[in-house]
């Protein structure tokens, strides 16, 4: 037994060491790819930042944050926004379009298109100084909608029936138990042609592009990146290098260092706001996609 036991130390040592001492082991294993995904720039402050626009726009707090924080820090001087989205609800993508402009007031922005940068997410961009899209991108989509389903025949064959106490001739202006009425569609209509004439007139004002024209450039038309350049939505195609190179020569930053953005943090918030995204965008709303 001796004799075996020998043989085999050198594996169950390290196995006994570690159950004996498990948390110093797991505190020493996790400082050493905290410090081993370091690098020497993480030493020096950032001067330019990436804020990302990713996925469905619901819920906009996180990036709020972000804009906030970047505006107020004064070793950022540039930012670039990626984004790769296809919209979503209209109060959180005008949030973000004025939170844009606000931080475009203080320090360049530079918004790239890496995918999709349509509806809300387009919206969000448009007071960026430039906005650069992927060669493969998708643009526009400049419109809103507003749905909801007719479910009366389905609670019709499975016998539900619903009762309701109501003050106010619109108050159930868009419920999904019945089919609308003229007066609620046209209640309906007046709100979304309002919100469309809003994001209308913000886009022209943004983009130097004549409301007039909205035909040609909005009307929920979707563009390729070279389509958008051609209408005025975008003002260049090229890559992420390109949009990088520009805000650097826009800030005239001599020795660009780019903020990191937290793994794990962003691990997270894309879990949490996909999430969130799941279950809201089964409400119904008016959305900018």
């Amino acid at each position: 037994m001796n004799l075996i036991s020998k043989l085999f130390y050198p594996i169950t040592a390290p196995i006994s060491f570690i159950q004996r001492n498990f948390k110093t082991v797991f505190f020493l294993t996790i400082l050493y790819f905290v410090v081993t995904n370091s690098d020497t720039q993480n030493l020096e402050k950032a001067n330019l930042q990436i804020i990302e626009l990713n996925g469905p726009i619901m819920v906009v707090d996180e990036v709020l944050a972000k804009i906030e924080k970047a505006k107020n820090d004064i070793n950022i001087k540039g930012i670039l926004l990626t984004v790769n989205s296809p919209g979503g609800a209209v109060a959180p993508s005008v949030e973000l379009a004025y939170a844009i402009k606000e931080l475009n007031e203080i320090k360049p922005v530079i918004a790239y298109a890496s995918g999709i940068m349509a509806s809300g997410s387009y919206y969000a961009s448009i007071w960026a100084n430039k906005i650069i899209a992927n060669p493969g991108s998708m643009i526009g989509s400049i419109g809103v909608i507003m749905q909801s389903a007719d479910a009366s025949e389905l609670m019709s064959k499975i016998g539900i029936k619903t009762q309701t106490v109501k003050m106010g001739k619109y108050k159930e202006s868009g419920t999904p138990t019945r089919q609308w009425t003229q007066d609620e569609r046209a209640e309906l209509e007046k709100i979304t042609k309002n919100t469309y004439d809003m994001f209308v007139t913000d886009v022209a004002d943004a983009r130097k592009l004549k409301k007039e024209d909205h035909e040609i450039y909005a009307d929920a038309h979707i563009f390729t990146a070279s389509q958008a350049k051609e209408v005025g939505l975008i003002d260049k195609v090229g890559t992420l290098s390109k949009a990088k190179s520009e805000l650097i020569t826009l800030t005239k930053t001599q020795h660009p260092i780019w903020s990191k953005e937290d793994k794990m943090d962003k691990f997270m918030d894309k879990m949490l706001n996909n999430s969130i995204a799941n279950i809201t965008s089964n409400l119904n709303g008016l959305m900018a996609n």
